[in-house]
């Protein structure tokens, strides 16, 4: 069975070597890119059982895109999760980073499980 790291992991990878990517948090020898990506899971809940096992599970991922030129113009994460088979589900805009100057837009995915 392949895990819902594995499978964010593979969609990110169509982005990549573009847009470098982390799991829980981008990590990198010396400085951020200009252009980075992090995801985390959010939760994962039971949908439904059967004879006291489980059959069907959402997941729910959040991947957070960040850039030191702002956010009007971001990689193409929507396609990449979408194509994977993820749903788009709520984003919100992060606080820009003081320190290195990185602005950042967390978005959350939906994945079943069967």
């Amino acid at each position: 069975m392949t895990t819902i790291f594995e499978l964010v992991a593979t969609a990110l990878n169509a982005l990549s070597p573009t847009v470098p990517y982390g799991l829980g948090t981008y990590l990198c020898d010396g400085e951020l890119p200009d252009q980075y990506l992090a995801y985390s899971l959010i939760d994962g809940v039971p949908e439904q059982h059967a004879d006291n096992v489980e059959k069907h599970r959402s997941y729910r991922v959040q991947v957070s895109i960040f850039s030191r030129s702002g956010l009007a113009v971001l990689p193409g994460v929507d396609a990449a999760m979408l194509a994977a088979g993820f749903t788009k589900g709520p984003e919100h805009q992060l606080d820009r980073d003081d320190e290195s100057g990185h602005y950042g837009l967390a978005k959350d995915y939906f994945y079943l499980s069967s």
